[in-house]
C-alpha cells in the first residue's frame, strides 16, 4: 500500500489543479458577465416575478431528470433491473456532487452508487453512460438543425453544429462497430485492449437490447422539458421572446457549458446565457440579471433534492470519495 501513496498524491494534485483552473474560468467569466452592468436594472430583474411560470419551470426540470432516470433505467437491464426511482436518485446524488465539487465528479459518484445498487463492477455501467453522452449529441444536433428553420441563428453557432455533427457521426459509426463486429477469439493481452473490448461487449448487450430504442427517445422528452423549462423562466422573468429563442439560448448554454469547470458551472453558465441573449438584442443589464435568476430557480431545487436523495442513499459524500479513491487504489495494485 505504502508503494500506491505518491500515485494518489500525485493524482490529488492533479484533481486540485484542474479543479483551481475550473473556478478560474468561472471567476473570469463571471467578473465579465458583472462588468459594466447596471446595478439598478440588476436588481429589477428580481422584482415583478411571475411565479407561476417560475413553478411550472422548475416542475419540467424535475420532470427532465426523471426522464434521464427513466432513460437510464432502460440502459442499465442488461445489467440487471432497478428501479427508476433509484436511477433517478443516483443522477441527483450525482448532480448534488458537480454543484459542489469541480470536474463532473458527480458522473463518477452516480456511476459508483448503481455499480453498488446492482452489485456489479464499476467499468460494467460506464457504457451505459458513454450511451447516454451520444444520444444527447445526437438530440442537440438535431435541435439546433431544428432551430435554424425558425430562428436565424448566429453563424458561430451553426459552425459549432457542423463540429458537432461531425463528431456524432464518428461516434455513432464507432458505436456501430463496436456492436456488430465479432468478438475476438482470444482476449488481447494488451491491458487498454482488453477493457477496449470488455466496453464493446457491454455495448453490444444494449444495443441488442429491447429497450435501447425505447432509451433513445426518452433522450428527446429530457432536453425537450429541459429547454421548456429554460424558456418558462424566461416568460417568468417578463422576456417576451418565443419558445424557439429560448430553445436556442439553452442550447448555447449546454454547449458552453460541456467541458467540466467550476462547480455548478458558477460563471460559464452566466456567460452563455447572456452572450445568447445579446445575440437576440436583450441588453447585457437585462441579460445579466435573467441568468442569474433562472441559476437560482433551476439550482435551488436541484440542491435541495439532490442533498434528499444523498441522505436517502444511506452514505455522505465524503465517505464516496473514500470507497471511489480506494477503488481506484486497488485496480492500480492489482495492474
Amino acid at each position: 500500500m505504502a508503494e500506491q501513496e505518491p500515485e494518489v498524491v500525485l493524482a490529488r494534485g492533479s484533481r486540485h489543479w484542474q479543479g483551481a483552473l475550473g473556478c478560474l474560468l468561472g471567476a473570469a467569466c463571471l467578473a465579465w458577465v458583472l462588468h459594466d452592468v447596471e446595478m439598478a436594472g440588476l436588481a429589477r430583474s428580481f422584482t415583478n416575478l411571475r411565479w407561476g411560470w417560475l413553478a411550472l419551470a422548475v416542475v419540467f426540470d424535475i420532470l427532465s431528470y426523471a426522464s434521464q432516470g427513466w432513460r437510464w433505467e432502460l440502459l442499465l437491464r442488461p445489467l440487471g433491473r432497478l428501479s427508476v426511482v433509484r436511477t433517478t436518485q443516483a443522477i441527483y446524488v450525482g448532480l448534488f456532487t458537480n454543484e459542489v465539487l469541480p470536474l463532473r465528479f458527480g458522473e463518477i459518484v452516480r456511476a459508483y452508487l448503481v455499480s453498488r445498487w446492482l452489485n456489479v463492477g464499476f467499468s460494467r455501467v460506464l457504457p451505459s453512460m458513454a450511451l447516454e453522452r451520444l444520444f444527447d449529441c445526437i438530440w442537440l444536433a438535431v435541435a439546433v438543425g431544428t432551430t435554424a428553420i425558425f430562428v436565424d441563428l448566429p453563424s458561430d453557432l451553426m459552425q459549432a453544429e457542423d463540429y458537432l455533427g461531425l463528431a456524432v457521426l464518428a461516434a455513432t459509426a464507432l458505436f456501430t462497430c463496436l456492436v456488430f463486429r465479432k468478438p475476438p477469439a482470444v482476449p488481447p493481452k494488451w491491458k487498454p485492449l482488453r477493457w477496449l473490448a470488455h466496453f464493446g461487449e457491454e455495448l453490444q448487450r444494449i444495443g441488442r437490447s429491447r429497450a435501447f430504442y425505447t432509451s433513445f427517445a426518452a433522450s428527446f422528452v429530457l432536453l425537450a422539458a429541459q429547454a421548456l423549462a429554460y424558456w418558462l423562466v424566461m416568460a417568468g422573468c417578463g422576456l417576451d421572446r418565443s419558445f424557439w429563442t429560448g430553445a436556442v439560448v439553452y442550447l448555447i448554454v449546454r454547449l458552453g457549458t460541456a467541458v467540466p469547470n467550476a462547480p455548478a458551472n458558477v460563471g460559464t453558465f452566466q456567460f452563455f446565457t447572456v452572450v445568447g441573449l445579446t445575440l437576440f438584442g436583450v441588453d447585457k443589464t437585462t441579460a445579466t440579471g435573467f441568468s442569474l435568476v433562472v441559476f437560482l430557480v433551476l439550482t435551488v431545487p436541484l440542491w435541495a433534492l439532490g442533498l434528499l436523495a444523498l441522505n436517502r442513499s444511506g452514505t455522505t459524500l465524503h465517505a464516496l470519495r473514500r470507497e471511489i479513491l480506494a477503488l481506484r487504489t486497488r485496480k492500480g495494485e492489482a495492474g
